[in-house]
Protein backbone atom coordinates (compact mmCIF):
# COMPACT_ATOMS: atom_id res chain seq x y z
CA UNK A 1 0.00 0.00 0.00
CA UNK A 2 1.64 3.54 -1.33
CA UNK A 3 1.51 6.29 1.32
CA UNK A 4 -1.13 7.84 -1.22
CA UNK A 5 -3.58 4.93 -0.77
CA UNK A 6 -2.77 5.28 3.03
CA UNK A 7 -3.80 9.20 2.76
CA UNK A 8 -7.29 8.25 1.02
CA UNK A 9 -7.98 5.49 3.53
CA UNK A 10 -7.43 7.40 6.86
CA UNK A 11 -9.17 10.25 5.28
CA UNK A 12 -11.93 8.09 4.26
CA UNK A 13 -12.07 6.29 8.21
CA UNK A 14 -11.79 9.92 9.24
CA UNK A 15 -14.88 10.93 7.22
CA UNK A 16 -16.90 8.16 8.26
CA UNK A 17 -16.64 9.21 11.62
CA UNK A 18 -17.31 12.23 11.70
CA UNK A 19 -20.42 11.68 10.33
CA UNK A 20 -21.15 9.17 12.75
CA UNK A 21 -20.36 12.19 15.18
CA UNK A 22 -22.30 14.88 13.57
CA UNK A 23 -25.55 12.91 13.84
CA UNK A 24 -24.91 12.25 17.48
CA UNK A 25 -24.60 15.82 17.71
CA UNK A 26 -27.66 17.52 19.33
CA UNK A 27 -29.97 19.50 17.12
CA UNK A 28 -30.17 22.86 19.34
CA UNK A 29 -28.04 24.54 21.85
CA UNK A 30 -29.17 26.12 24.96
CA UNK A 31 -29.84 29.62 23.81
CA UNK A 32 -30.57 30.63 27.41
CA UNK A 33 -28.78 34.62 27.62
CA UNK A 34 -27.80 33.44 31.23
CA UNK A 35 -25.91 29.98 30.12
CA UNK A 36 -25.53 30.59 25.99
CA UNK A 37 -21.71 31.36 26.66
CA UNK A 38 -20.97 28.11 28.68
CA UNK A 39 -23.50 25.99 26.21
CA UNK A 40 -21.48 27.45 23.22
CA UNK A 41 -18.25 26.39 25.51
CA UNK A 42 -19.57 23.04 25.70
CA UNK A 43 -20.37 22.28 22.70
CA UNK A 44 -16.22 23.79 21.00
CA UNK A 45 -14.93 21.63 23.69
CA UNK A 46 -16.39 18.52 22.94
CA UNK A 47 -15.83 18.66 19.14
CA UNK A 48 -12.32 19.37 20.22
CA UNK A 49 -11.86 16.61 22.53
CA UNK A 50 -13.64 14.54 19.20
CA UNK A 51 -10.74 15.66 17.00
CA UNK A 52 -8.26 14.69 19.79
CA UNK A 53 -9.28 11.54 20.16
CA UNK A 54 -9.37 10.74 16.85
CA UNK A 55 -5.80 12.40 15.78
CA UNK A 56 -4.69 9.87 19.06
CA UNK A 57 -5.83 6.95 17.68
CA UNK A 58 -4.65 7.95 14.42
CA UNK A 59 -1.38 8.37 15.95
CA UNK A 60 -1.33 4.84 17.87
CA UNK A 61 -2.48 3.63 14.98
CA UNK A 62 0.73 4.87 12.83
CA UNK A 63 3.36 4.18 15.66
CA UNK A 64 2.05 0.35 15.31
CA UNK A 65 2.62 0.79 11.67
CA UNK A 66 6.37 2.04 12.19
CA UNK A 67 5.16 4.95 10.03
CA UNK A 68 6.81 7.68 12.27
CA UNK A 69 10.00 8.28 13.68
CA UNK A 70 11.06 8.38 17.31
CA UNK A 71 11.26 12.10 16.77
CA UNK A 72 7.95 12.41 15.14
CA UNK A 73 6.35 10.32 18.00
CA UNK A 74 7.98 12.58 20.35
CA UNK A 75 6.79 15.74 19.16
CA UNK A 76 3.11 14.31 18.95
CA UNK A 77 3.09 12.90 21.92
CA UNK A 78 4.27 16.71 23.77
CA UNK A 79 1.23 18.23 21.25
CA UNK A 80 -1.47 15.92 22.61
CA UNK A 81 0.14 16.57 26.15
CA UNK A 82 -0.03 20.44 25.60
CA UNK A 83 -3.47 19.80 23.88
CA UNK A 84 -5.17 18.19 27.08
CA UNK A 85 -3.69 20.47 29.50
CA UNK A 86 -5.18 23.44 27.79
CA UNK A 87 -8.46 21.38 27.21
CA UNK A 88 -8.54 21.18 31.47
CA UNK A 89 -7.54 24.90 31.32
CA UNK A 90 -10.97 25.68 29.22
CA UNK A 91 -13.00 23.22 31.14
CA UNK A 92 -12.29 25.28 34.42
CA UNK A 93 -12.99 28.52 32.40
CA UNK A 94 -16.30 27.59 31.81
CA UNK A 95 -16.97 25.76 34.60
CA UNK A 96 -17.28 21.88 32.70
CA UNK A 97 -15.93 18.49 33.57
CA UNK A 98 -15.08 15.57 31.68
CA UNK A 99 -18.57 14.00 32.13
CA UNK A 100 -20.01 17.59 30.40
CA UNK A 101 -18.10 16.36 27.21
CA UNK A 102 -19.71 12.96 26.92
CA UNK A 103 -21.80 12.22 23.97
CA UNK A 104 -23.28 8.86 22.37
CA UNK A 105 -21.63 8.19 19.18
CA UNK A 106 -23.94 5.54 18.24
CA UNK A 107 -21.90 2.53 17.04
CA UNK A 108 -18.67 4.55 17.76
CA UNK A 109 -19.94 4.22 21.09
CA UNK A 110 -19.18 7.06 23.56
CA UNK A 111 -16.33 9.32 23.68
CA UNK A 112 -14.52 8.79 27.04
Amino acid sequence: MTSFDADDSMREELATQLSEIARALPDRINADPERVEQGLARLVLTLIEVVRKVLEHQAVRRMDGGGLSAEEVERLGLALLKLDERMQQMKGAFGLTDEDLQIDLGPLGGLR
